[in-house]
């Protein structure tokens, strides 16, 4: 009897974690540049189910392959790419954020590909027509294949996304001032994650566009709603910031963190899952980002390395 007790007490213990958990990752990329095969594509799902939305898509099937092999996701590939994929959020169109859904396009099945109209005319402009790649959009050079539809965001407007759990918002991030990037914040229910594509620091850019992103996200930091950041950091800190173009080292991710528990309230951040995302891998570069980060954390995040094809929870 005693045994059947503690058996009981196991089966609700596991299921309060899991009630707690509202998103499951399966990061298909995470690199910033140099291998090809490990670019930024991150699967995101409601916790429980297999309904993913892509936020970028560099190398969904090089991801896909090893999120199979690693027992995350079952297969086949192109199964995984064409009916649990439900939809793309590409935050710029730079190829290490877009190559794989380029490429994959011919295998892949009819679904919506969501950004901002700076980011959605390049797709449609310079890769999606016939003077580059075969026209699988719904828009431009004809003929269309009308494979992909295209859906301009419109910045700050929550968007309830067809065959997910999921609301999403787009914001605008300054990606060497004029360009632009997207920070996506994905609502399942109550629970919000934020992805943000590349962006440099504010007070390089000349911009107010990470400012005013921890303005709406800093409430729900506070109450508990936001349950991770995922946020870029391409080079250390000894590049300077003339070379940055559009990026952030270690000492700029944390004085943009800092300014975001400073409209939250402090202590927000204490042990808060940051996921370090776009690390340009060259020569010692990921060594030294990492040990920089290690080494001055003064709100004690919960820094977060994600690896290509192994799931994460949150």
């Amino acid at each position: 009897m005693k045994k059947h007790r503690w058996f009981f007490l196991w089966i609700v213990a596991i299921g309060q974690v899991h009630a707690q958990t509202a998103f499951t990752v399966i990061p298909l990329g995470v690199k910033g540049g140099l291998d090809e095969s490990n670019l930024s594509c991150y699967l995101v799902a409601a916790s429980g189910t297999r309904d993913y939305i892509a936020l970028d898509a560099g190398t969904p099937y090089s991801g896909i392959k090893k999120a199979i092999g690693n027992g995350f996701i079952p297969g086949p590939e192109r199964q995984v790419l064409r009916q649990n994929i439900k939809a793309y959020f590409i935050s710029h169109p730079h190829l290490d954020h877009v190559a794989g859904l380029i490429i994959n396009s011919p295998d892949d099945s009819s679904k919506t590909i969501y950004g901002l109209p700076s980011c959605l005319s390049v797709l449609q402009s310079n890769y999606f027509s016939w003077k580059s790649w075969a026209n699988f959009g719904d828009e431009g050079e004809k003929p269309l294949l009308k494979k992909y539809h295209y859906a301009p965001m419109t910045a700050g407007m929550a968007t309830p996304i067809a065959g997910t759990a999921f609301i999403v918002t787009a914001m605008p991030l300054s990606h060497g001032n004029p360009y632009e990037s997207t920070a996506f914040l994905v609502r399942s229910g109550d629970a919000y994650l934020l992805y943000l594509g590349d962006t440099g620091p504010d007070s390089v850019e000349r911009s107010d566009k990470l400012h005013m992103l921890w303005q709406v996200v800093a409430p729900l930091l506070a109450t508990g709603q936001l349950k991770s950041i995922f946020i870029e950091v391409s080079f250390p800190s000894e590049v300077p910031d003339k070379s940055l173009f559009g990026h952030l080292t270690p000492h700029w991710l944390m004085s943009e963190i800092q300014n975001l528990e400073r409209l939250a309230g402090a202590g927000t951040l204490k042990n808060f899952p940051v996921v370090i995302t776009h690390i340009k891998p060259a020569g010692d570069q990921e060594t030294i980002i990492r040990n920089e980060l290690a080494a001055d954390n003064p709100l004690g995040l919960r820094l977060i390395f994600p690896e290509q094809g192994k799931e994460m929870d949150f």
